[in-house]
């Protein structure tokens, strides 16, 4: 395995962990690596739209208009399941906090 892929898997890995925090600015660096495909991880728009939806829910400006500027590029149906993953992701969140 290439270093560059496992910098991507250790980048994204501790990245979810904070996000699985309540972190914000973990979900907006999720959203920018999925949205730009840093660190050799394949663009996945949808993916970027979900992380940085859960970080503009979190209050982050930044996340909004990164958010509306990817979704420019996504159709309906993308956009719809990133919604429906980021209330996933949400909603585990909440339960573990529960």
């Amino acid at each position: 395995m290439g270093n560059s892929l496992k910098s991507a898997r250790f980048l994204i890995e501790s990245r979810l962990r904070d996000a699985a925090k309540g972190d914000a600015s973990a979900c907006y660096d999720l959203g920018m690596v999925y949205s730009s495909g840093a660190d050799g991880v394949d663009v996945d728009l949808t993916e970027a739209h979900k992380w940085f939806n859960i970080a503009a829910v979190s209050g982050s400006s930044e996340a909004q208009m990164c958010r509306a500027e990817i979704a420019e590029d996504m159709t309906a149906r993308e956009i719809n399941d990133a919604q429906k993953a980021a209330r996933a992701w949400l909603r585990g969140l909440q339960l573990r906090a529960a």
